[in-house]
């Protein structure tokens, strides 16, 4: 049988060989065997391991498609994840000052997204396995934080009682300061013996909250999460950081990206205040988000805390009607971007008059187009900060300085 030595990663984690051929948990440098079908290699035999190999943690990563990283060194993959950003930034001519990557430790999740199914003897519930509908159910995963782990049999029960047999629900489950924020999509209409059925199954699982197809069926304790000095309810589903430890590390970063010589801010796609009320602290801010019942509940946050400067809102599509530059009379900018990154919005901030900007970025690709954008109209990048809070997945998190030369 050939054999064949893997070359790279890909940014999805397979290994590449010559070919390119591509393998699935291989690591570069290794030897392995296998039968080419396509440009993939299937029944793969390492012949010679790397160093960097390692026994997986979660005794789950076989067979579920959550983790896609731990057979790797964490060394290894703090590396390869700091790599994936220089070389994002190469492609477009651009360099900078990398700083340590800062890794989420295990067991730190605060908000997952599961799949849950009946079956012919109940339910199941957990993450589906990697290119495939079927659920692998996940007890001892050890990415979820132990205090949301209950949402496993939470999302059983709610598959039993609100889901048809041939469909599916998703379960988004966050950690509050109240206890588990259950949103469910794609379960049964909703009438009123579903909601009764709903309420109870809230009841016994001591639910903060739960939500079926974005209508709310009964909130038990406000979901409160602590932006800063500020404590918000968000939505239902609403996006968060992913763990309190990733979050932290960003809030960290954009703080000294900014400095503290300005006096007023404008918060980019600000959802329900991550960045706006640490910032709150020391500057007026100016919060602008798509969303406007994300930005309902920034505000209400804002009038019920104490010590922060004045944060005013504004409901705006940042892609179709990005602020123009002129309008852009700021002394600093944070924007963060969902994956698609910010080009129109970035292309305002470029002409501005804003002098420093924190950038956050789940996409070194597109943060690495518009970073060109920034720095072609005058802006130096400073540095990057790379934050692991997927652990052992493919994604890549970051915060970055730029400051107008």
């Amino acid at each position: 049988m050939q054999e064949y030595v893997i070359e790279r990663l890909g940014h999805q984690g397979d290994g590449i060989a010559l070919g390119p051929i591509y393998a699935f948990q291989m690591l570069p440098g290794e030897i392995v065997t296998g039968e080419p079908n396509g440009n993939r290699l299937e029944s793969v035999r390492i012949v010679t391991p790397s160093s960097d190999r390692v026994r997986p943690p979660c005794r789950h990563f076989k067979t579920c498609g959550g983790c896609q990283m731990q057979h790797a060194s964490d060394d290894f993959v703090a590396d390869w994840k700091t790599e994936i950003v220089e070389k994002a930034l190469a492609a477009h001519g651009l360099s900078a000052d990398i700083l340590s990557i800062k890794t989420s430790p295990t067991k730190s999740r605060r908000r997952v997204v599961l799949s849950a199914r009946r079956t012919k003897k109940g339910a199941t519930a957990g993450f589906h396995g990697r290119a495939s509908d079927v659920i692998v159910e996940i007890p001892d995963c050890k990415l979820i934080h132990p205090d949301l782990l209950p949402v496993i049999d939470v999302a059983k029960r709610l598959a039993m009682v609100g889901s048809s047999r041939k469909g599916e629900l998703s379960v988004t489950a966050t950690l509050s300061n109240a206890g588990l924020d259950i949103a469910v999509v794609g379960g049964k209409p909703l009438d009123a013996p579903l909601n009764i059925l709903l309420v109870q199954e809230a009841e016994n699982a001591n639910l903060a909250r739960l939500a079926w197809d974005e209508e709310v069926v009964v909130t038990r304790f406000a979901p409160e999460q602590k932006f800063g000095a500020a404590g918000v309810v968000p939505p239902p589903g609403a996006f968060l950081q992913a763990t309190y430890e990733g979050e932290a590390a960003l809030v960290e970063a954009v703080i000294e990206a900014i400095g503290l010589e300005a006096k007023r801010g404008v918060d980019l796609f600000a959802g329900c205040g991550t960045f706006t009320f640490p910032l709150a602290a020391f500057f007026e801010m100016h919060g602008v988000e798509g969303e406007r019942e994300m930005l309902a509940s920034l505000d209400r946050g804002w009038r019920r805390a104490q010590g922060l400067k004045r944060v005013t809102t504004e409901t705006r599509d940042l892609f179709r009607n990005p602020i123009i530059a002129e309008d852009l009379r700021y002394d600093f900018a944070v924007i963060d971007p969902p994956r698609a990154g910010a080009e129109a919005q970035t292309r305002e901030l470029a002409q501005s008059t804003v002098s420093r900007i924190a950038f956050v970025s789940c996409n070194p690709v597109t943060f690495a187009r518009d970073a060109e954008i920034l720095c072609n109209a005058g802006f130096a990048l400073d540095w990057v900060q790379v934050v692991d809070q997927f652990r052992w997945s493919v994604h890549v998190e970051l915060a970055a300085k730029f400051s107008r030369r």
